[in-house]
């Protein structure tokens, strides 16, 4: 019985893990025959654990929210509670902690039933952690439904209003959330665009889960972190300005990762990259980091040029003969 009770939890585990798993699959994840797992998931349904199962090629076993919430030896006000906790601690971006407290709250929002969920959704509307006035207001809701969607690998459909007021309809793939600048920000790969992006939580509404699953791709830069630090580095521009230089846009992206966010092809030997910053001495500082066999031309404001021009020959005076 042991043993059976310990398969059983590894089992309820796992399918908490995806959103659905072929069968196949998970019989050889448990180490059992598919007729030992179909018991198992019996058993799991007279627990008060609502099991699908769908047949075919793209079909498997799938948790879903029951009418009940199945035994977490938990009463209906203590799982309210945990999940308003959950859904305050996510909205304030608990550093070293977002991602930890985003997974555990898929988790439980897969599971919570439509009436608790209701009870969740009031609650919350009226709790209002005290944050500082420049923290962007995000729905804990949709905080909890981007992060079943990164975890499920699910594309999903939203509408975005952009800083400048340009509203838009996206369908990405996405990849993580990420707690930045008092912002929540999810990345992903806009399927439009065919590009990498970012987008604040705050500014999306009326989600849409498609159900289609898509094959993780490799994020350019070390971590989402990093990439959203460039990608919002990138929008603090005063002043812009072009960088041409003589080399292909895949090696370009290659060399510098997320920070050549924004960079076009030119030709099959040239790529256009943009540069900007609050002054004109933080954009020449991005000059400093072309490889020093890369050819390239600089263009932007007279104004900028003539800076440009003054401080390298500033710097080519003050650089004395060895000897």
């Amino acid at each position: 019985m042991a043993e059976t009770t310990s398969r059983v939890l590894a089992l309820l585990n796992l399918l908490q893990t995806h959103r659905q798993w072929p069968g196949p699959q998970l019989a050889d994840r448990l180490g059992v025959t598919e007729r030992t797992l179909r018991r198992d998931i019996e058993r799991l349904r007279e627990l008060g654990y609502r099991i699908e199962a769908e047949r075919g090629a793209a079909g498997g076993y799938r948790l879903e929210a029951g009418s009940q919430l199945p035994p977490l030896l938990l009463t209906d006000d203590e799982a309210v509670t945990m999940a308003i906790g959950l859904r305050v601690a996510a909205s304030q971006g608990i550093v070293d902690g977002e991602q930890t407290t985003l997974s555990a709250l898929a988790k439980f929002e897969q599971v919570l039933p439509p009436a608790l969920r209701e009870r969740v959704n009031a609650i919350a509307g009226l709790a209002r952690p005290q944050t500082p006035r420049s923290a962007a207001p995000v729905s804990p809701d949709m905080l909890g439904q981007l992060a079943l969607a990164c975890r499920d690998g699910e594309r999903i459909r939203f509408h975005y209003v952009a800083a400048g007021g340009e509203e838009t309809d996206r369908v990405v793939e996405p990849h993580s959330l990420v707690a930045a600048e008092r912002s929540w920000f999810l990345v992903c790969w806009d399927l439009r665009r065919a590009d990498w992006r970012t987008f604040r939580v705050d500014r999306m509404s009326r989600f849409f889960g498609t159900r289609l699953r898509f094959e993780a791709r490799e994020l350019p830069g070390e971590d989402a972190a990093e990439f959203v630090s460039a990608a919002v580095a990138s929008l603090r521009r005063r002043h812009s300005a072009e960088v041409v230089m003589k080399l292909p846009l895949d090696r370009m992206v290659d060399y510098f990762g997320p920070w050549s966010n924004g960079a076009t092809r030119v030709d099959d030997e040239t790529t256009s990259w943009p540069i900007g910053g609050d002054s004109f001495e933080i954009m020449l500082m991005a000059l400093l980091w072309i490889p020093a066999e890369v050819e390239y031309e600089l263009r932007g404001p007279l104004e900028f040029l003539a800076f440009a021009r003054e401080a390298t020959g500033r710097m080519n005076r003050s650089v004395n003969p060895i000897g």
